[in-house]
């Protein structure tokens, strides 16, 4: 989008008389009463981005000014002169957690009988050309 530049303009010249004619208007638009907080609000919406801005600012010059990691050390699997397997041979390992013991079942009359199991779908056959 290319706006010509005698249409971008009048930006240049923004001074005193326009700066009186835009707050007058914005005196009639919010009346007396609603002008020092609008100013307060704008005020510190400024003061947040810039906080926010320099904060940005300083995390990327930081994070330029930081070293990089070494990388980490690799270290063998096992120590040089020990087994390969710091299991006895013949170990197998086992899970920590115990195994739970078996459910009883016992049956009643009140029991509702499971719900009916569906189909399997049947195999995706895609159609002939």
């Amino acid at each position: 989008m290319n706006f010509p530049a005698s249409e971008l303009a009048f930006i240049e010249g923004i001074g005193g008389p326009e700066m009186l004619l835009i707050m007058f208007i914005v005196l009639v638009l919010f009346g007396a009463d609603r002008m020092p907080g609008l100013a307060r609000g704008l005020g510190k919406s400024i003061k947040e981005f810039k906080k926010a801005a320099s904060g940005v600012e300083d995390q990327i010059r930081e994070a330029m000014e930081e070293e990089p990691a070494p990388p980490p050390k690799k270290f063998p699997p096992y120590p040089p002169g020990a087994p390969a397997s710091p299991l006895p041979a013949g170990a197998r390992l086992t899970s920590a957690a115990p195994t739970p013991p078996p459910a009883t079942t016992t049956q009643s009359t009140t029991e509702t009988p499971p719900p009916p199991q569906t189909p399997p779908a049947p195999p995706f056959v895609p159609p002939e050309a």
